[in-house]
């Protein structure tokens, strides 16, 4: 039976809640039933999913079968779950998983951030500009046209450059909040990857994508580690979860290098996976038995980065915004007002 799934603080607080009471040592069935009597964690989805998970563990049942039973994680999370199972290490993998789903629901939140303010302030110039061109420019046209025998043509004249200033930026915000729409109806629909090629175009968005791919290819990589997958298996596992046409590319590269006999941190070094001092810092990390310690702390700088580059894209789209408006608003409202000034010095 189809459910809908858990989001991502969801799974967060199931998966580090079950951490936490498998570490005090609390057996999995005893912990389902702990959840589902602890209403601050529950939600409507979770309820049913820990009924259908408590049914399943009390017939003897895995938690990543029972889990898989509930339909209400996403496959990746049962992934690991069952790999942590398998090697014993679950508790580890479940903390994990909580913290990377809590880190993808951060940057999700602020990519949502970064195309929610632009949208609206599309919204308004295209509500300021319809209002200009419906009611403020017609309004003084019609004065300036029954008093035309006291204004000159030349002052007549910036009324009309003004509904043609306007019409024009217009026109210009319509098509970009289409090209919006349409971008957001393909990304939902199955064509992210038409989409992201053409925001890789732009430099910005590029080194946006391309980090976000590098997190989550990292994130994994360190939980598959964690869960006890061999590297290179882990390595292989975790290139899809990049979603980057680019960074897998680069991945594949490195996954050919380690089956020439390199090691990961020796293989992302020499195809610059990473920039230099984070590729020494996995050199040093793998030669020393922490490579999963610098994995993390890799992620970590990665989420780090691209919030830096989310809001600098923020920081440079909002005062462009900002600005066309009003320009296109004081330029319009001084093409309506040259002609008033040179009505009243033909009177004066």
């Amino acid at each position: 039976m189809s459910r809908k799934k858990l989001d991502e603080l969801g799974v967060s607080a199931f998966c580090e809640s079950m951490a936490m009471m498998i570490q005090a040592g609390i057996a999995t069935d005893e912990a389902i039933s702990l959840l589902q009597s602890d209403r601050e964690i529950g939600s409507g989805v979770l309820e049913q999913g820990l009924a259908v998970m408590k049914t399943q563990v009390d017939e003897g049942r895995g938690l990543a079968a029972a889990m898989k039973e509930s339909g209400i994680f996403p496959d990746y999370a049962l992934q690991m779950t069952e790999a942590g199972e398998s090697s014993g290490r679950l508790e580890d993998t479940l903390f994990r998983l909580a913290a990377y789903y809590k880190d993808q629901k951060t940057i999700a939140e602020k990519l949502h951030n970064a195309i929610t303010y632009p949208a609206a302030m599309l919204v308004l110039i295209i509500a300021v500009l319809a209002v200009l061109l419906v009611l403020v420019l017609p309004a003084f046209r019609d004065v300036y046209n029954s008093l035309t025998g006291s204004l000159s043509v030349s002052s007549y004249s910036y009324v009309r450059w003004a509904f043609v200033f306007c019409w024009a930026a217009l026109i210009l915000m319509v098509l970009i909040a289409l090209a919006l729409i349409v971008g957001l109806h393909f990304w939902n629909n199955g064509k992210r990857d038409q989409v992201e090629r053409i925001l890789r175009r732009n430099k910005t968005c590029a080194a946006i994508l391309e980090n976000m791919g590098m997190f989550r290819f990292t994130s994994a990589l360190s939980i598959f580690l964690a869960s006890g997958e061999m590297q290179d298996d882990a390595v292989l596992k975790s290139i899809p979860m990049a979603a980057c046409e680019p960074v897998e590319e680069k991945l594949k590269r490195c996954a050919r290098r380690m089956e020439e006999g390199h090691s990961f941190a020796q293989a992302a070094y020499d195809e610059e996976l990473f920039e230099p001092i984070y590729g020494r810092m996995l050199l040093a990390g793998e030669r020393s038995g922490n490579l999963e310690n610098v994995l993390d702390r890799l992620t970590g700088l990665l989420e780090e980065n691209c919030s830096n580059l989310v809001e600098r894209l923020i920081g440079t789209v909002d005062p462009l915004l900002s600005g066309v408006l009003m320009v296109t608003v004081g330029l319009s409202l001084l093409s309506v007002m040259l002609p008033l000034i040179g009505m009243m010095n033909s009177i004066g």
